[in-house]
């Protein structure tokens, strides 16, 4: 089984694939310290914008070095919390779409 998985809690956007019987085959993360370093803090709002801005081209990055096609995707996971609640629902409305587009399960993930 392979699953694409992404992750918006907080203020890093990650994505990955995983491949039951192979493992981890590739994984991309963006990290926003320096976007909040000047708030000396994480502001959600601008985690939230960051997110939308940063995650398909992580999305296509990712599948690229692993040479998936969203054909071959059979679930996408994503972080369901805990965490910034506007960070959460970038996430989960990417994954969520996508599986409704690629017809696979959408599942949502705790991810402590």
């Amino acid at each position: 089984m392979l699953v694409l998985g992404i992750e918006t809690s907080c203020d890093e956007t990650g994505v990955a694939l995983y491949e039951s019987e192979r493992g981890l085959l590739a994984h991309a993360l963006y990290s926003q310290v320096d976007l909040h370093a000047t708030y000396g803090g994480v502001v959600p709002e601008l985690a939230s914008r960051d997110h939308v801005r940063k995650l398909l081209p992580l999305l296509e990055s990712v599948m690229a070095e692993a040479g998936v096609t969203r054909g071959q995707i059979d679930a996408v996971a994503y972080t369901a919390g805990p965490g910034l609640i506007g960070a959460l629902l970038v996430g989960a409305a990417l994954g969520r779409s996508l599986a409704w587009a690629w017809n696979v399960p959408a599942l949502g993930v705790h991810h402590m």
